[in-house]
């Protein structure tokens, strides 16, 4: 089996101090530093099995950071010459490559402002709104939602998430103050 040579990450002294700075802040998530490890082990020339042995990491994982920090270097290279006198723009640039990747899955249903206008509907008074009732339950809720134009069509269900609602955390007043 033919030996493949790795390509060799070429870092600017910029790129370089900012990673280094990843690595030693203390405020650094271990996943960003993992990945500043990882890149920075790559331009020194190591190979993946070596970089993987040293950062503790599956080799396909410096394979991945590898290819992903070469296919944006070009950009981040056109970046800092760009921002000449700009770190905060780099540093930006720089956490945006070491950043996880976008997760494939279903959109959500709901936009936060639309759970938010649920939440303010559920602390207003139900007979406000016309409704025949001295407090909300989550049909209700949703209906009003409905009624309103806040969503297109709801669950209950979907309004008891949005409203933290399960089982009572606490007994209710009355035996308490027994």
């Amino acid at each position: 089996m033919a030996w493949l040579r790795q390509v060799r990450i070429e870092l600017t002294g910029r790129q370089r101090s900012e990673l280094e700075r990843i690595v030693r802040r203390h405020t650094s998530s271990q996943r960003l530093v993992r990945r500043a490890r990882i890149v920075l082990a790559c331009a020194d020339g190591h190979s993946n099995a070596r970089v993987s042995e040293s950062v503790g990491v599956y080799r396909e994982a410096v394979r991945e950071w590898r290819a992903r920090w070469l296919g944006e270097a070009e950009r981040l290279g056109a970046l800092e010459s760009e921002a000449a006198g700009g770190e905060e723009v780099l540093s930006a640039a720089i956490a945006g490559v070491l950043a996880d990747a976008p997760r494939s899955g279903t959109p959500a249903t709901f936009t936060p402002e639309q759970v938010v206008q649920i939440v303010a509907l559920a602390c207003e008074r139900p007979e406000e709104s016309g409704r025949p009732v001295t407090h909300w339950t989550t049909p209700e809720l949703a209906a009003e939602a409905v009624e309103r134009g806040i969503v297109p069509s709801i669950s209950p269900r979907s309004v008891g998430r949005f409203l933290g609602r399960g089982a009572p955390q606490a007994a209710p007043g009355e035996v308490l103050a027994h």
